[in-house]
């Protein structure tokens, strides 16, 4: 007895079927350009956490070269002028990050994230050991205007309400100085934390495009073997 396997594709599961191939395989293929993307945005951070500090640029600066530069400076905070980000939680803990403008050097100003309260110490009355006077030492990491997502809300400075960080629209509203489109994350201290919780000098990017990416794959691997073996016909003689 002999056994022939025909080919023959039908019109509907292959209409179905091509565009879903190509679109699984486009997906499969952007994970990879986004894993490549992280790749590089840690690469960069790593290579400037090994740099000593320097000043913060004045003026407009490229930012993709100096995102993630360790800056240093000595000045004063203007914490009558502060701005709190909404929706910051840590570890579990609902909370806020602290903006402030800072004046340095020529009394230049700038913004610098001091970092993490809880919600319950929004007010600075209830955290005047959060408010250091005078001159102080801030140490932090450039990072540029954060960019709005699709479901994040504008902006209410009417309202008190932050979403993300705009510097100029900041600036603006607290009446200071034009800023640099730029803030700084405060570096906290090793030890114990110490309100505002500030950033550490570790990135911490979660980078799974990896597995993502292969998941799309061989889903479109699956589907063209569902579709090859559906459309195989065995005769027999």
């Amino acid at each position: 007895m002999l056994r022939e396997w025909k080919f023959k594709p039908t019109l509907g599961p292959t209409l179905f079927a091509i565009p879903t191939f190509i679109i699984l395989i486009l997906l499969g293929s952007w994970q990879v350009q986004r894993m490549n993307w992280k790749h590089e945005i840690i690469s960069s951070f790593e290579e400037q956490m090994l740099k000593a500090p320097v000043l913060p640029p004045s003026g407009n600066v490229d930012i993709s070269k100096w995102r993630y530069t360790r800056v240093k400076a000595t000045g004063r905070f203007l914490h009558e002028k502060e701005v709190l980000l909404t929706g910051r939680p840590f570890e579990g803990t609902a909370g806020f990050h602290v903006i402030t403008p800072f004046l340095f050097g020529n009394n230049r100003a700038i913004l610098v994230n001091r970092g993490w309260i809880p919600e319950k110490l929004r007010k600075k009355t209830k955290r005047p050991e959060t408010l250091p006077l005078g001159q102080v030492v801030v140490e932090g990491i450039l990072r540029g205007d954060n960019r709005k997502g699709y479901f994040v809300p504008e902006n209410e400075p009417n309202n008190e309400v932050w979403m993300y960080v705009n510097t100029k629209q900041i600036a603006a509203y607290r009446e200071i100085d034009p800023v640099p489109s730029y803030y700084v994350d405060q570096i906290r201290e090793p030890g114990p934390y110490k309100l505002p919780i500030g950033a550490t000098a570790e990135i911490k990017v979660r980078n799974e495009h990896l597995k993502y990416a292969v998941t799309w794959f061989l889903l479109a691997a699956t589907l063209l073997v569902i579709y090859f073996v559906y459309h195989t016909q065995r005769n027999e003689k």
